[in-house]
């Protein structure tokens, strides 16, 4: 049997597509019975407004194992949005889990015990593109779904990695906010 998974968290980042298209989403994982697993209910049965939480499916009636949670966000405040989020954006996410399983990241004899949160970043901007590539948007947002999942379990990135790198790295937005560009 497996070890047991408790919580693990991971992010990434994944861009070069058109405008709009960037992904950044942020993985909660964890044992579905336990502390994690009431969280994880908690979060599905306690909707906000403008900030729905849904199960990751591959399409209508097919959900993904492991259970998983996406949360905007960005406040959804128009039917395009939403249709996107939940569409293409949805299928990703769902098809960037699965991804996971098959590379072994996730054990797939750990996929009806876990469950994972994904924070989902859509930039607002894709509901004003009327020239949207649904096929580069939902290729990003899997790949960088996966991604976050491998670094979550394989905790990457290392604290050695950190403490010796902790100098060189300066966040991305860091002096645009200074200049007020943000």
């Amino acid at each position: 049997m497996s070890e047991r998974i408790i919580m693990r968290t991971g992010e990434a980042l994944v861009a070069g597509g058109p405008a709009g298209t960037a992904a950044e989403p942020e993985v909660i994982i964890g044992e579905l019975e336990g502390p994690f697993g009431t969280a994880f209910a908690n979060l599905l049965g306690d909707q906000v407004k403008g900030h729905s939480r849904v199960l990751a499916i591959m399409n209508t009636d097919i959900m993904v194992r492991p259970a998983t949670i996406m949360v905007s966000k960005v406040t959804v405040k128009n039917s395009r949005y939403t249709n996107i989020l939940m569409g293409t954006v949805q299928g990703a996410i769902a098809n960037g889990v699965l991804d996971a399983v098959r590379c072994g990241d996730i054990p797939k004899e750990k996929a009806n015990d876990l469950g994972i949160i994904v924070s989902v970043w859509l930039n607002p901007i894709v509901a004003e593109q009327d020239d949207l590539d649904h096929q580069i948007l939902f290729d990003i947002h899997r790949k960088a779904t996966s991604e976050a999942i491998r670094k979550a379990m394989h905790h990457e990135p290392s604290i050695d990695w950190l403490l010796e790198n902790q100098e060189k790295i300066t966040h991305k937005y860091f002096q645009l906010g200074l200049e007020g560009k943000i």
